[in-house]
């Protein structure tokens, strides 16, 4: 038992041996690397509700994994509409090179949906049953303040495959409870040969003493080698297939990496983030005035940052968002409290 003040050298020796406990915690547990799977009826589907038990699944697996896979959510149809125009987009940003909004490799991009009146669809961007999985962990009407996507693109004599660095997206000194999930919805069947996103199990309940990079270089946020060899040994990353139609939940905290496309298709990944309703991030959207009335239905489950803009002006202007790590995930006016 430490006696006495807990001091910055004693706070992060604790931390430290946090650390290296988390990471060989398996030498006792045998832990599986497949994600969780909640696989939604028709009825709950129809309800916008999960029942209790698969919503006690999907938190469940929010606390232990850092993520949870939410099977036949939405209808293909709707996703098709979107996709066709995001892959026509995506193949457009590519081909700006050097001044394409990249992340680390040509080779995977981040692009901005067209929120207007065609494209706009509530069951995909204002899903109830994600709203209902991320509220049951951060609590009541978190806020929606970021929708993008994360494009990985067939390789080319251009741009040859290429992968991520293994990263944390919360790359600044964060809450160790949730503050952030991020909903991720694949606009097609997504698999390790199209580049379904590596993710690093359980890794939420790390801090950012395991990162290198500060917030606003271009990779922020790196896990270092140390850290990602020692975590391997004791529950190794997966790749997953995660179905059409699906909804996954993300804690922003999860250690992941982009992977490369090795087949045909553009596979474009849509990406919401939940914020806890007490964790003051200032980012906000920008919608058509055309979707105010539907975002409107939504807002009693929902505190929804956004801004409303003409239509012309939106598609003028879409394609030019920030990305990566240009956006500002932490949260303004932080307490001046150690826990």
């Amino acid at each position: 038992m430490i006696s006495g003040p807990i001091t910055s050298v004693t706070r992060t020796a604790l931390l430290q041996a946090r650390t290296h406990q988390l990471a060989g915690i398996a030498m006792t547990r045998a832990f599986s690397t497949n994600s969780h799977v909640v696989k939604v009826s028709s009825s709950e589907r129809s309800s916008g509700f999960l029942n209790d038990k698969n919503l006690e699944i999907a938190n469940r697996a929010l606390h232990a994994d850092g993520l949870v896979v939410l099977e036949d959510v939405i209808e293909h149809q709707k996703l098709d509409l979107l996709n066709e125009k995001m892959v026509t987009d995506a193949l457009y940003l590519q081909g700006l090179g050097d001044k394409g909004p990249y992340n680390y490799n040509k080779g995977n991009i981040q692009q901005d949906p067209p929120l207007t009146s065609t494209y706009f669809d509530s069951s995909i961007f204002l899903n109830p049953i994600a709203t209902q999985v991320t509220s049951s962990v951060l609590g009541p009407k978190p806020r929606l303040s970021f929708i993008s996507s994360n494009s990985a693109l067939p390789p080319s004599p251009l741009y040859p495959p290429s992968r991520q660095p293994v990263h944390s997206d919360a790359d600044f000194s964060h809450p160790s409870s949730p503050f952030a999930l991020v909903v991720n919805i694949p606009l097609i069947t997504m698999t390790p040969e199209n580049g379904s996103t590596e993710i690093w199990l359980g890794t939420h309940c790390f801090g950012k003493e395991c990162q290198e990079g500060e917030h606003g270089e271009r990779a922020s946020g790196r896990i270092r080698e140390g850290f990602l060899e020692q975590r391997r040994k004791t529950r190794a990353p997966c790749q997953p297939v995660v179905q059409k139609g699906s909804v996954v939940v993300r804690d922003l905290r999860l250690w992941h990496a982009g992977m490369p496309n090795w087949g045909n298709d553009v596979r474009v990944m849509l990406a919401m983030i939940h914020f806890s309703g007490w964790f003051r991030n200032p980012m906000d959207v920008n919608f058509s005035e055309h979707v105010k009335e539907e975002l409107g239905k939504c807002s009693e489950d929902l505190r929804i940052q956004g801004k409303f803009v003409s239509e012309e002006k939106l598609l003028g202007s879409y394609l030019e968002g920030k990305y990566g790590n240009a956006y500002y995930f932490d949260q303004r006016e932080k307490l001046d409290v150690e826990f």
